[in-house]
């Protein structure tokens, strides 16, 4: 198939074109993002292969179907920038990846905690100016905490098994309870008592209507002052402007995130010599109790592997009609 591989890095050149060496597809890597701008563009293609932060709303996707495109490869697990009604009405296949590595996502956010906990990023700072006080340093025993995990798919479940290393309490709120993780031990409760009781709260469930803005004013005030929240699902779980009034206030003591639900003006690129605009976000960077990290959850050899080598399957099936297709429902 003649395939536009859009948000191209030199990472997806090298992957997609290793897992295509058997395949054979035509792949034109574009550094692009898809989108109202790009659209004419994509429709040059049978498929596009997109990324978190293409969109493919409604107006782009009769676009495509008005010209060559009749397959959208996502090269990642989450399809909330996808009109998916529009591409059913269209008779667009939307195809992803559905597990590329849990482990990739649940090992940083474990990261993210130990980072926060033990001011592992103000530490590393001090020494390389040879400053060696401990002073405001200080951090807990993750031991017997009580922390709370939404979302227990895949990678929710990969996490439920570091935190039940460090012996942690867990408890897990999610509509469909996983039999793997009340095997591990985890306690299911109502959104509402994860809330209520969690002192640290990891967020690993998709981005829908119902989980938009999760973490907003009203579910902060639910939770314990001082609370350690997670996010390396999606940035629009969480209501930016109210995770910066909650760290004013001290109701969010620590708080670390990898995806950010303005996030697509700014990652995925160097931008060291531009001047940010986004007000908020450079707010969260001004606190020295937020880590940010720029959406690099997935990036481990093993997890681009899989990326590219279920991408490419995905195409192949859908070109030949034979083999797996991990078809998002529509």
């Amino acid at each position: 198939m003649d395939v536009g591989v859009f948000s191209t890095q030199p990472y997806d050149q090298e992957g997609l074109g290793l897992a295509n060496l058997e395949r054979g597809h035509a792949l034109t890597f574009l550094e692009a993002r898809l989108g109202p701008d790009t659209a004419e563009l994509g429709a040059r293609f049978e498929a596009v292969c997109v990324f978190v932060n293409d969109r493919l709303t409604r107006a782009v996707l009769e676009r495509l179907r008005a010209g060559k495109t009749r397959l959208v490869a996502l090269r990642c697990a989450g399809f909330n920038n996808v009109d998916l009604g529009a591409a059913a009405e269209l008779g667009l296949t939307v195809a992803r990846v559905p597990a590329y590595s849990p482990h990739a996502v649940a090992e940083l956010a474990m990261g993210l905690i130990l980072m926060l906990n033990r001011r592992l990023h103000r530490a590393y700072a001090r020494v390389r100016e040879a400053n060696f006080s401990l002073v405001g340093l200080c951090g807990f025993d993750l031991y017997g905490r009580q922390v709370g995990v939404l979302g227990t798919g895949a990678i929710g479940t990969a996490f439920c098994r570091i935190l039940r290393g460090f012996e942690c309490r867990v408890l897990a709120s999610d509509p469909q309870p996983n039999p793997a993780c009340r095997d591990l031990g985890v306690e299911y409760v109502s959104r509402e008592e994860l809330f209520r009781r969690a002192e640290i709260l990891s967020l690993h469930c998709p981005l829908s209507a119902d989980t938009r803005h999760v973490i907003c004013a009203e579910s902060l005030a639910q939770m314990q002052r001082g609370v350690m929240i997670i996010n390396t699902g999606r940035g629009a779980l969480i209501d930016s402007g109210a995770a910066v009034a909650a760290l004013k206030s001290g109701q969010i003591g620590y708080l670390g995130i990898d995806v950010y639900e303005e996030e697509e003006t700014l990652f995925f690129r160097d931008r060291s010599q531009e001047i940010v605009q986004d007000d908020v976000f450079m707010r969260l960077l001004s606190f020295p109790n937020v880590v940010v990290t720029a959406h690099q959850g997935f990036f481990t050899r093993e997890a681009l592997a899989n990326i590219a080598e279920t991408t490419l399957g995905n195409i192949s099936a859908f070109a030949s009609g034979t083999g797996t297709l991990y078809r998002v429902p529509q």
